[in-house]
């Protein structure tokens, strides 16, 4: 098989992958196999209140409306800019704000759920949509932070190359609506949680920062994060000395578990990498490859990751497997990038890179890194194609590419190449996929 045949099976996977964690989907299949939370929900003698933060936020707030209609009292959804969907749900407003770093949009967009929340009472029921990028969506700073703070923080927390587990334990004490802090607004009111989770292993506390779960991270947590990524001296003022406040005490923690704000929170996950990663095995087989899923479960910095699946790309080539030529591996997880040079590019792009150099003078294979958000790093590409006759294409044109490497430019690289996964906001995210094909 050439490089284009293999592109096309590629193509073909990636769909069926994404067309599995579709989120309007995953909602109304979740209230088919939980009839008694739907009918609690059309039943309750008060207000139904929707709310959330994600990615997925539109198709999700779309898929409950289509359900529950006029039990919807008001809600507040709060989308990545470019991902509001087609069709604008009635009585829910979706609203717009900046990713990876917060913006004042957002901050304005959890203020409007702040009041609604101040609303409710015992009887009322809220519906809470969490998806990848609900903790940068969701702002809402704690006492004495500012937005700018956030900003600040955001920023540096992504060019140490901290993992998302990381970054949102800190998130999580400086807000006031993360780490159980949105459940705490919602008290005494009955809340369903419905996840579709970005974050490697499904933690629950820390997808989108865990907005209606206990939370186990303390401020000694966040602050030895601080340590370890050398961040006490160049963190805003005001972020330090609340951490440092946490830690001597001086400031109330989050809610823990046992803590009776939880008594009447129901958090279900909906939508994961592990669903996603087992429909593109079964794409793979449908396109008549033996496929194997590896795992879900990969992480670690984008360029080292990219070489050990330009290795596991060589083991098929040379028959390492039990899997028949042609075959198919699958691997999710999130991989970080630490930025040391000013190019563009996003993880998967800068992990299909890497593998492209390992993988050079290997033809009959195809590494796809896959953002399964459509959106890879500040970028309007969702991946990237690898090859081993990618690099050669490269040098043809002048392009270096172990300089693109090292100034982490690899969006530019491979938009040289015409060999960026192009798939505009797909308006899910369940972390990345990462396709390794081998022909015949």
């Amino acid at each position: 098989m050439n490089d284009n045949q293999l592109r096309d099976v590629a193509w073909k996977i990636m769909r069926a992958a994404l067309a599995a964690v579709d989120p309007a989907r995953a909602v109304k299949n979740y209230f088919a196999a939980h009839p008694d939370a739907a009918a609690h929900i059309q039943t309750t003698p008060g207000r139904v209140f929707v709310v959330g933060a994600g990615k997925a936020g539109a198709p999700m707030a779309q898929a409950v409306a289509e359900l529950f209609g006029n039990a919807i009292a008001g809600g507040c959804v709060i989308v990545k800019t470019g991902h509001t969907g087609k069709t604008p749900p009635p009585n829910i407003d979706v609203r717009q704000a900046a990713h990876p770093v917060p913006d004042e949009s957002g901050l304005q967009a959890a203020r409007q759920i702040e009041q609604l929340l101040a609303q409710t009472t015992p009887d009322d029921t809220v519906l809470c949509l969490i998806s990848g990028g609900g903790s940068a969506l969701l702002t809402l700073p704690a006492e004495g932070i500012s937005l700018a703070d956030l900003q600040e923080t955001t920023r540096q927390l992504l060019a140490a190359g901290s993992t998302i587990n990381e970054i949102n334990t800190i998130r999580k004490h400086l807000s006031a609506v993360k780490g159980g802090g949105l459940a705490r607004m919602a008290a005494p009111a009955r809340i369903y949680t419905l996840i579709l989770s970005d974050v490697v292993g499904d933690p629950l506390e820390v997808i989108a920062s865990g907005p209606t779960v206990p939370d186990p991270s303390t401020f000694a947590d966040a602050w030895a994060l601080v340590e370890r990524y050398r961040l006490q001296n160049s963190l805003p003022a005001a972020v330090a000395q609340r951490l440092r406040a946490g830690v001597a005490g001086l400031v109330a923690d989050t809610p823990k578990p046992g803590n009776p704000i939880f008594e009447h929170v129901q958090n279900q996950i909906i939508g994961s990498n592990l669903i996603a990663a087992r429909a593109a095995v079964q794409a793979a087989e449908s396109a008549g490859f033996s496929a194997q899923l590896l795992s879900t479960f990969v992480e670690g910095e984008a360029r080292e990751v990219g070489r050990v699946v330009a290795g596991l790309a060589k083991g098929l080539l040379k028959n390492e497997t039990a899997l028949a030529r042609p075959a198919c591996l699958v691997l999710g997880g999130e991989t970080t990038v630490t930025l040391k040079g000013s190019g563009k590019g996003g993880r998967n792009q800068e992990m299909a890179l890497a593998a492209a150099i390992a993988l050079q003078g290997w033809p009959n294979a195809l590494v796809v890194c896959l953002g399964t958000d459509g959106n890879d790093g500040p970028t309007d590409a969702a991946g990237a194609f690898a090859d081993g006759n990618t690099v050669a294409r490269a040098r043809a044109q002048g392009l270096d590419a172990p300089d693109f490497l090292n100034r982490n430019d690899a969006y530019h690289f491979f938009e040289a190449l015409d060999q960026l996964i192009i798939t505009g906001p797909t308006n899910t995210n369940v972390n990345d996929l990462t396709l390794i094909l081998a022909g015949r």
